[in-house]
């Protein structure tokens, strides 16, 4: 009588699902750190993506949305950030999960500033404010964003209310979209421009006209002329 022996196997173990990892080639690979030690390829690269919305210091990084960002020793895809936004603002449909051209996103533009302590997201927002206006050779007050002495909002104060429904805060930590820069530890947040929707809007504004601005919460706008 012959006996076949086989091999002994190793006894099965269920193995849990691992998340998925996005693969980012390194070249797409934002690294605000190399920007930090002065990399002249990287900072060049910046400050030409910059230079195209008229800035210089109120954005840390020009990304698009086929890049990561990496900041301290974290890496983010844009994309995880861009469908993050998306959600929140309910612009995800089951089509878009199945239909969604990637190279849509991809050539999405957005501005990032990497949180230091002691930022509040108003002044963010008035730094920029005021960037973008010296490049339209207007020079913004540094009390501009203050209330009248009756306690009405001003017109850039109008602006920047406006405008923080169209940024948001990302804790790379948590890796979730997050509601203040509070309580940070240093390079654990940023603030997320999309630069065509801000600019967009900045492009519209008249400042001349800037204190007929009216805000009620959602909308922004200038009545017209005798209403």
């Amino acid at each position: 009588m012959w006996i076949f022996l086989e091999p002994r196997r190793a006894p099965e173990t269920k193995q849990s699902a691992q998340p998925q990892v996005m693969r980012i080639p390194s070249q797409k690979i934002i690294d605000y750190n190399k920007l930090l030690s002065k990399d002249e390829t990287l900072t060049s690269v910046m400050e030409e993506r910059k230079a195209d919305y008229g800035l210089e210091k109120s954005l840390d990084m020009v990304v698009k949305g086929e890049e990561a960002i990496k900041i301290g020793d974290r890496v983010v895809p844009m994309q995880k950030i861009i469908d993050q936004i998306r959600l929140k603002l309910h612009e995800i449909v089951e089509r878009d999960l199945v239909d969604e051209d990637p190279a849509k996103t991809g050539t999405e533009t957005f501005g990032i500033y990497v949180v230091k302590s002691g930022n509040n997201i108003w002044n963010v927002h008035f730094n920029l404010l005021k960037e973008f206006f010296k490049n339209k050779n207007v020079a913004l007050s540094p009390l501009a964003d203050e209330p009248y002495p009756k306690g009405y909002s001003s017109g850039v104060g109008k602006i920047l209310k406006f405008s923080e429904n169209l940024v948001h805060i990302y804790n790379l930590k948590t890796q979730q979209l997050d509601t203040d820069l509070s309580l940070i530890e240093p390079l654990q947040k940023v603030v997320v421009y999309k630069m065509g929707v801000i600019f967009d809007l900045l492009d519209q504004i008249d400042y001349s006209q800037v204190d007929r601005l009216e805000f009620d919460g959602e909308t922004l706008w200038v009545p017209a002329e005798g209403s």
